[in-house]
């Protein structure tokens, strides 16, 4: 158990929302995330962390494969469907997802990723690390701004630029390098 000062730090954090989705042998399964993240800058690599508990995660693990579709901030309804097991509510909306050349994603989201999974980490934690590589990728409306998520503060749309137009601290770093070099 995550000690309760640890949890509410960890709760602090805000990231994406993404919807990952999977099909096996003519199932379909999909589940909100916010613990999808690229791991490269030199190749496109993503890591999804998935609970084996989640219907999901067989079908991940039997093809091998995944995609990832990147929600707006009005997609609310399709990141709260997916964040309930689909079971529970008897996979009731399956309007919330397309099939596109073989890829299991959500219609309108900012864009999706199709990955293929090159490596794994299974069993050490509560949830498996599927790395995977983007083999196939779609963007849509990506002017919308991202859903975000944070267990502290919910669900949340992306808001306002955090930095003053025109202001850049690597620029004054590199005036302050400059100068540096001047006077030596």
């Amino acid at each position: 158990m995550i000690d309760r000062e640890v949890k509410r730090a960890l709760g602090q954090m805000v990231k994406g929302v993404q919807v990952v989705g999977a099909s096996h042998e003519g199932v379909v399964r999909a589940y909100t995330s916010h613990w999808v993240c690229q791991v490269s800058f030199e190749e496109p690599v993503v890591m999804a962390s998935v609970s084996p508990k989640h219907d999901t995660h067989p079908l991940i693990a039997a093809s091998r494969r995944f995609a990832v579709s990147i929600l707006a901030a009005d997609q609310i309804a399709e990141g709260q469907y997916f964040s309930y097991p689909g079971r529970k509510f008897r996979y009731l909306a399956p309007e919330h997802l397309e099939d596109h050349d073989g890829w299991t994603i959500v219609p309108g989201a900012v864009a999706w990723l199709g990955c293929e999974i090159e490596d794994e980490i299974v069993g050490r934690y509560d949830h498996d690390l599927f790395f995977a590589r983007v083999v196939a990728s779609g963007t849509g409306r990506l002017e919308e701004p991202p859903l975000l998520y944070s267990s502290r503060h919910g669900w949340r749309a992306t808001g306002d630029k955090a930095r003053e137009p025109g202001v850049s601290i690597r620029d004054q770093l590199l005036a302050r390098l400059a100068e540096l070099d001047e006077d030596a």
